[in-house]
């Protein structure tokens, strides 16, 4: 990855040796602190699906309810979501990302003293809210340091994190399920909350230090090197015909088709970050070790696609089709694990991995076409609204897939749903974002 941060500066026709420097001192400098603190915002989003594997026993939860509960996180988050977003326009993004991380920790510590279904609902709900804003505001941040001809590139290295966590987050997971049940005469999976909160807790603290909130701000820049970042941001603004309000923003169809799009985008996210460990459980594997291990397969995958395909969109100056096929092969990645679930192991985790890799290479490429759209406040907004509506996906995929689990036994009809969802989020992209390109 440290490649990839040298490699995303490359000059794009015309830019000076000062721009060439500053964005390589921005990738390098902005880009792996984002990505850590979005690994740690993913790991505490989504460890419910390891904690799972023996918590709905302890608490008598059922599947149903576990999909619910797992679901609910997107309803606060929608409902906070575009308020953090644009108060991070006025307040900046360094005091916005500290709150937000802070608080999602420790409400992630708290999961692990949960007893009741009704205690599981409600510090679901409220890591939503504390984490809305977290991901639309690191995007909107990107804004205010990468002109748009750099920002599939940018995006791409940045969600590197969704996947990174998939990585990273099954094995530990599995690790701390596998061991550390007893200790203290806690369950494995309050452990496994206690010990993927309190680092986020004091990541928020160190984002204070680390993060300045515009490119005049950064000691590390000399001022020619911020100048030419904001001659090109300037330039960018120029170019976005749209009013820069919230007001306009939503009067703009292609806002609500983008919203509309990213909850198909997002069905297929929230899937395999919920689901993946039960599919594999699914498989034969039982082991929780084991489960983690194989749970980080696909993302493996899904990490180079998601960086290949912004990385050949930034250079071929098409955003459509790269977004449009991708959504296309998690269509059919998930309906292949849909029809192989109970074939064996190795076919449905192949399955499941194409589903990955179609899945996280849409995301880089998706948000370069509303930001296309808009500027300001009406980007502030317009970001954060297009995530929290596609977010809700976050809600009604794993909830559609629960119940599924509860009735029939099995996900396989729930994964058939998520997979028009997202098939009909790629022909979306296809017949209507034409709009969107590159100057080079």
């Amino acid at each position: 990855m440290a490649q990839a941060f040298e490699n995303a500066h490359v000059a794009d026709g015309g830019s000076t040796p000062a721009a060439t420097a500053a964005y390589a001192k921005a990738a390098a400098r902005l880009i792996p602190a984002l990505v850590f603190l979005f690994i740690l915002a993913w790991i505490d989003r989504v460890n419910v699906g390891f904690a799972k594997l023996t918590m709905l026993s302890d608490l008598k939860l059922s599947e149903a309810a576990y999909g619910f509960g797992a679901g609910i996180f997107f309803l606060s988050y929608f409902l906070f979501e575009v308020p953090s977003n644009l108060l991070l326009e006025k307040i900046g993004a360094r005091k916005t990302l500290a709150r937000i991380t802070i608080l999602w920790g420790l409400n992630c510590a708290a999961m692990a003293f949960v007893k009741t279904e009704l205690w599981f609902y409600v510090l679901r709900f409220t890591l939503g809210m504390f984490e809305a804003g977290f991901f639309p505001g690191v995007v909107l941040y990107l804004t205010y340091w990468f002109p748009a001809a750099r920002r599939a590139r940018i995006n791409g290295l940045f969600m590197t994190s969704f996947a990174i966590a998939g990585i990273v987050g099954g094995p530990i997971a599995g690790l701390i399920m596998s061991t550390m049940g007893g200790v203290a005469d806690l369950s494995s999976w309050q452990w496994l909350f206690i010990l993927e909160g309190v680092p986020s807790v004091l990541a928020g603290i160190a984002v204070i230090l680390w993060l300045p909130d515009r490119p005049r701000e950064a000691s590390w820049l000399t001022a020619q090197e911020a100048q030419a970042i904001e001659r090109d941001l300037a330039a960018d603004a120029t170019a976005v015909a749209t009013e820069s309000s919230f007001k306009a923003a939503l009067a703009d169809w292609r806002v609500w088709l983008c919203a509309l799009i990213y909850f198909g985008i997002v069905s297929g996210n929230a899937t395999i970050a919920f689901w993946t460990p039960s599919i594999i459980k699914e498989t034969g594997v039982t082991d929780p070790l084991r489960i983690g291990l194989l749970a980080a397969i696909p993302f493996i995958a899904g990490t180079i696609a998601m960086v290949w395909n912004g990385a050949h969109s930034d250079r071929t100056g098409e955003r459509r089709l790269h977004c449009a096929l991708a959504a296309l092969i998690a269509a059919a990645g998930l309906a292949a694990t849909g029809a192989l679930i109970g074939s064996g192991g190795t076919t449905a985790l192949i399955a499941l991995t194409v589903a990955a890799i179609g899945i996280l290479a849409a995301f880089p490429v998706f948000w370069t076409i509303p930001q296309a759209l808009l500027a300001g406040t009406a980007a502030a907004g317009a970001i954060a609204l297009i995530n929290s509506i596609g977010n809700l996906a976050g809600f009604v995929a794993p909830y559609l897939i629960g119940i599924s689990a509860s009735v029939t036994g099995s996900a396989t009809s729930g994964l058939y749903v998520v997979a028009v969802i997202e098939f009909t989020a790629a022909l979306l992209v296809f017949a209507f974002c034409r709009w969107q390109a590159v100057k080079r």
